[in-house]
């Protein structure tokens, strides 16, 4: 069951679904028109078409009455029925032309890092992180004496695009250029499974941004995200 699409449509649109419906399947719980993540792996989940009534109808009916989901994408038309809880507007950018660069000293992180992973994210608030987001692959970080201080690794993966997700560095270790080298540690990796990075981050913040330009990254479209409510 396809996202339906038109000529000047582009798979980031609506990326969430493209992965949920491909090959991030094996993570998504689905009905009808919608999907989303296993509560544990992500709060995202998705539509086939915001403009489609039966796809709220299809979301509603998955996440239960009064349940809550995270939408993105480039255009969330919210029914009346639904209550909005929440959100922003951020830059969606994609590294078309990066390459990245392996980093000897950027570590593999896995199930029995999540506890270290879950704290550091809560220090820094990059975004959702839950305890099995980890499952999603490709995570790395720096440890210094022992003491996990940096981490990036991947999330949404539609056919041909790898999304670069929870960069963040212990505040007593910024401006050490962590962020970067894990970037392009990650942005490296997906470049050796054939695929392309991309990322998302808020539109307030003007230093990652920076830095992502630096990179290479650049700006695709102005994406928006939404906390949604279910009718009761």
């Amino acid at each position: 069951m396809g996202l339906a699409t038109s000529e000047d449509s582009h798979i980031l649109d609506n990326a969430v679904w493209a992965a949920l419906e491909g090959p991030q399947a094996p993570f998504a719980e689905v009905f009808g028109l919608a999907r989303k993540f296993a509560t544990e792996v992500s709060p995202f989940g998705a539509i086939a078409n915001h403009n489609d009534p039966q796809c709220w109808r299809d979301m509603a009916r998955l996440v239960g009455a009064g349940g809550t989901i995270v939408l993105t994408g480039k255009e969330i038309n919210v029914p009346d029925d639904w209550e909005l809880m929440g959100g922003g507007t951020g830059k969606q950018m994609t590294g078309d032309n990066v390459l990245g660069k392996a980093d000897p000293e950027a570590v593999e992180l896995g199930l029995g890092d999540v506890p270290e992973m879950l704290d550091l994210i809560s220090r820094t608030e990059p975004g959702p992180f839950m305890p099995r987001t980890v499952e999603l692959g490709g995570y790395v970080g720096f440890r210094i004496d022992g003491n996990l201080v940096a981490m990036a690794g991947r999330r949404i993966h539609p056919p041909g695009w790898i999304e670069i997700s929870a960069v963040c560095t212990d505040p007593n270790y910024q401006g050490r250029g962590f962020g970067a080298r894990l970037v392009n540690a990650v942005a490296a990796g997906i470049r050796a499974d054939g695929e392309v990075p991309f990322l998302h981050v808020s539109e307030s913040n003007e230093n990652a941004i920076r830095l992502y330009e630096k990179l290479g990254f650049r700006t695709r479209m102005r994406g928006n995200f939404k906390v949604v409510k279910a009718p009761a």
